[in-house]
């Protein structure tokens, strides 16, 4: 017999995958406020989804014009949306980059397309790679946005499989849009807070439980501190 627990988080994902937006507005925003009105004092305080950035960098065989169209069309069929080519903004010439020369795709996503993305990423997309341990909490920025890579593009439903196909990865920025007062705006806030929100999305984050041991950020704080002092202590001796 299945348990309550297990029961609940099947319900959970059926209501995601139906319109994660509406989940967020009627279920996820609702429960955040009653569970923590200190922290979340104002609706507005409650993080959300701003905007969904992917970015490809393709370097110089950009200038292979057949296949640039390739790439473009993988990001249509993808993302649903036409990529913009982005371009370099000055020379290098130990990597033979000329201003302005096309270097490589970048697509925005915002609404619906954004949230139809994010439901394909989260519930068949992660599912598809080999050895997949979960995402890290380290790939939060100081602003609590969340950037992580996929190495290829066959993870996705939409791009058949074919052997001659040459693999190019991702890199995907999650922006989350909070608006906090003053003494919150800090790192840790924002990214305490995109913690709390990915939870309640069903995001593999799968350091997330190696926190739970500890009883504020100061002891996670200083376990970094001695990681770090290791970490150049090793180096110092190489």
């Amino acid at each position: 017999m299945l348990n309550q627990n297990f029961l609940e988080e099947i319900a959970d994902i059926y209501n995601l995958l139906d319109s994660i937006k509406k989940e967020y507005i009627k279920g996820i925003k609702p429960i955040l406020i009653k569970n923590d009105p200190i922290r979340f004092t104002n609706p507005h305080m409650v993080p959300k989804l701003s905007k969904i950035q992917i970015n490809r960098g393709l370097g110089l065989i950009t200038q292979n014009t057949n296949i640039l169209k390739q790439n473009i069309r993988e990001f249509e069929i993808i993302t649903g949306q036409k990529p913009i080519i982005t371009k370099a903004k000055k020379s290098i010439s130990g990597f033979k980059i000329r201003k302005n020369m096309e270097l490589g795709l970048s697509v925005t996503l915002r609404g619906k397309k954004m949230y139809a993305f994010l439901t394909k990423l989260l519930f068949f997309t992660f599912s598809q790679i080999r050895d997949f341990r979960g995402l890290s909490l380290r790939s939060f920025d100081k602003s609590g946005n969340f950037t992580f890579g996929l190495k290829e593009q066959t993870i996705f439903p939409e791009i058949e499989y074919n052997p001659k196909l040459l693999k190019e990865g991702f890199t995907i920025t999650i922006v989350l849009n909070q608006s906090l007062p003053k003494y919150q705006k800090t790192s840790i806030e924002r990214i305490l807070n995109g913690i709390t929100l990915f939870k309640f999305l069903h995001f593999p984050l799968y350091e997330y439980g190696y926190y739970e041991k500890y009883l504020d950020f100061s002891d996670i704080k200083n376990i970094w501190k001695k990681k770090r002092i290791l970490k150049r202590k090793r180096w110092s001796q190489e």
